[in-house]
């Protein structure tokens, strides 16, 4: 058998990469966002971020993991030079970050699951309900520490095949049922206003910079652009497979079952809300939002009993899917280094359970964490886009993604988004939100770090990560070049 495991076919790798970017970003984030920021008006700017920033992106990240064949930090270090692995490594800090909180978004589908099932979301006061467990400390620490856990034994036992194969039920089934909940939510008495404040849009909107901040976080958020994770999968692609075809493939995708969830979950909070108390729930952004309305959804639905497990199962399925490609992702950049995967795994499962504890008991550090690493993913682009400028990006189009046998190839158009509009989008968007939360948002407490939403925070966890990362470029550079990349890819325990 060959040393390198790679997926089966075509639809493998999408059904993968769906898997990747299909998960609580959509069902629990997405709607969230959208309605946090006026609904409709979210929508055209995470539309336009879309096929400028995420795509772009995307395409990069595939063609760097399938050129270089190690994870995020060694691909850096030898495809644009070992100076330049320090933005490798911030790529990779931003992930794992969000993996520590993320792992708590999976631990919540997962109680939802158990609560579904047992009945316990019937006839209740859902709100309460959320409250009660959000706010509580051992539910949710253990079942963080459960989900990283079952992510370590899937990974530990060969994430390829795994993904692909679960993957295969999984997306279609989650499709599916969000279906279902999507002609139900909209047939409610009182949708109309739902689906009015989701699709028709105030164009005041777009004159505020969070409404533009929020569409590209959210679009990279959900899309996996600028994570590494499409890098780390890439590993795994085979030689002839079309970029350009699975990235628009994923991207698209990922929007549609996002915008399924918003069309699930924003109607129904209209149709049994008032008006006023529909807007203001919209407007609090409470995290816990999917998991306020779906179980009301559902129990307005005939056979909503049998539904509403399945719909939770699917979505902690979907939301593992997802924690499984972030956990691989810490993985292959300790691999790289020359560690075993038996080795390499527990490391990554124990600390995302020591460092994910804060964010399962206590919302105020959930919230600063979800802010700061999530506003982290434009810096991360931007270091892909950078990455592949170094290299030449008419060249890195030519070796890496223009391949023999393509359904679609790229022009000269893609070097000038990857070379001129990717690192303009970030100087406008970062420059203006650095000027609304210095002059409006709050000025004057931007500057302080123990506010969990300020600039301050930002600048504070970003700087030492970075002072870090450059002050051991050397060593993480040498460290992630000590196996061959052949060797990094391991056969899986199983097979």
């Amino acid at each position: 058998m060959s040393a390198r495991e790679t997926f089966t076919s075509r639809w493998g790798l999408i059904l993968a990469g769906l898997g990747l970017a299909v998960g609580a970003g959509n069902l629990w984030r997405f709607p969230r966002i959208a309605a946090q920021n006026g609904g409709a008006a979210f929508l055209i700017p995470w539309l336009i971020f879309l096929v400028l920033w995420s795509l772009p992106l995307l395409i990069a990240e595939f063609g760097i993991g399938r050129g270089a064949r190690r994870g995020v930090i060694g691909a850096f270090a030898d495809l644009f030079g070992r100076r330049y692995a320090w933005m490798g490594g911030f790529i990779g800090v931003t992930s794992v970050m969000i993996l520590f909180h993320y792992s708590v978004v999976t631990g919540w589908t997962l109680k939802y699951v158990g609560a579904a099932l047992l009945g316990q979301l019937d006839d209740v006061d859902t709100d309460a309900y959320w409250t009660q467990y959000s706010r509580s400390v051992w539910q949710p620490l253990a079942l963080h520490a459960a989900s990283v856990g079952l992510a370590g034994l899937i990974i530990a036992r060969g994430v390829v095949r795994g993904i692909e194969r679960a993957n295969r039920i999984l997306i279609p089934t989650l499709l599916v049922l969000l279906i279902v909940a999507v002609v139900r939510s909209v047939t409610l008495p009182g949708a109309g206003e739902g689906l009015g404040f989701l699709f028709a849009p105030d164009l005041s909107r777009l004159s505020d910079s969070q409404t533009w901040l929020e569409a590209l976080t959210q679009s990279a958020w959900s899309t996996g652009a600028g994570w590494g994770l499409i890098l780390t999968y890439a590993i795994y692609m085979r030689r002839d497979d079309d970029l350009v075809v699975n990235a628009a493939a994923i991207g698209f995708g990922n929007n549609t079952a996002s915008l399924l969830a918003g069309m699930a979950i924003v109607p129904t909070a209209f149709a049994i809300l008032s008006e006023n108390d529909a807007l203001r729930a919209m407007a609090a952004g409470n995290t816990g939002l999917t998991f306020i309305w779906i179980p009301q959804l559902f129990g307005r639905m005939p056979f909503g009993d049998v539904v509403m497990p399945l719909f939770f199962l699917a979505l902690f399925c979907a939301a593992l899917s997802s924690l499984i490609a972030m956990v691989e992702l810490a993985t292959r950049i300790l691999m790289d280094t020359g560690l075993k995967r038996t080795r390499a795994v527990p490391l990554v499962v124990g600390a995302t359970i020591v460092c994910g504890a804060p964010s399962a008991v206590s919302p105020s550090v959930f919230d600063n964490q979800d802010w700061v690493w999530g506003l982290a993913l434009m810096i991360s682009g931007l270091f892909v886009a950078l990455g592949v400028t170094r290299y030449g990006v008419s060249r890195f189009r030519e070796a890496f993604i223009n391949i023999p046998g393509n359904d679609l190839n790229l022009g000269r158009g893609y070097d000038w988004v990857i070379r001129v509009l990717i690192p303009l989008e970030f100087v406008c968007m970062f420059g203006w939100w650095l000027y609304q939360a210095v002059t409006v948002i709050d000025p004057d407490g931007w500057w302080a770090p123990l506010r969990p939403l300020s600039l301050g925070t930002c600048l504070l966890q970003w700087g030492l990560a970075l002072a870090l990362l450059l002050a051991f470029n050397e060593r993480l550079a040498a460290a992630s070049l000590s196996a061959h990349p052949g060797d990094s890819v391991e056969p899986a325990l199983d097979q």
